[in-house]
């Protein structure tokens, strides 16, 4: 979808980011990885895209998640609204709805006075299934093909947020060092996965 990749382009869109209680959302570069958590998996078969549908649930059996989920916008200043607590996890409506074609962005915090319904992003496999639920009824299924974690002051605008030619899901947290000075996390965990089984 050119539009939301000349929007995340033109803006520097903020990404999802945790503290002990606020949701940091540092504007990011576009540059590579800092580090690679799981490697990609080859040859995954892609299901054709659908229509859109917003998504009212998310269910990854793997690392115990199931919520509903809420949803996100923009801020004034050209950043991604985040879910204002730990629970549940929010979908960007600038993006397309999880199964169109493009990748559909989904935000939540690693930890919020406790866990967050992403503590366990990092832990996610590639091959690891990803359920969505949709207001039309439909459950489309992704699979991981990679985890990685990002610099925030080095975030991979394009990988994450750019044009595809299937329809895909990208899972943003926050993660790695807790700066005690800024009351932030140091990097991003964004987990990729591609539509894999048409919709039930």
């Amino acid at each position: 979808m050119a539009v939301v990749a000349a929007l995340f382009a033109a803006t520097a869109i903020g990404i999802a980011g945790c503290s002990g209680g606020r949701m940091a959302t540092d504007a990011p570069s576009v540059s590579g990885p800092s580090r690679v958590v799981a490697t990609p998996v080859p040859n995954v078969r892609v299901a054709a895209h659908l229509a859109r549908s917003v998504p009212v649930r998310l269910q990854i059996g793997a690392i115990g998640v199931d919520s509903t989920l809420m949803s996100l916008g923009l801020r004034a200043d050209g950043t991604m609204e985040v879910p204002q607590s730990g629970f549940p996890a929010g979908w960007f409506t600038g993006a397309p709805t999880p199964g169109e074609l493009g990748p559909a962005i989904i935000a939540g915090h690693i930890d919020w006075k406790g866990p967050g319904v992403f503590y366990n992003l990092d832990n996610l496999q590639p091959g690891d299934q990803i359920t969505i639920t949709r207001k039309d009824g439909s459950k489309p299924v992704f699979r991981v093909t990679r985890v990685a974690q990002f610099s925030k002051d080095r975030f991979p605008t394009s990988l994450v947020y750019g044009n595809l030619d299937h329809a895909a899901l990208r899972l943003i947290t926050c993660g790695g060092s807790f700066n005690s000075a800024s009351g932030h996390y140091e990097d991003n965990i964004v987990a990729f996965a591609d539509l894999v089984a048409p919709a039930r």
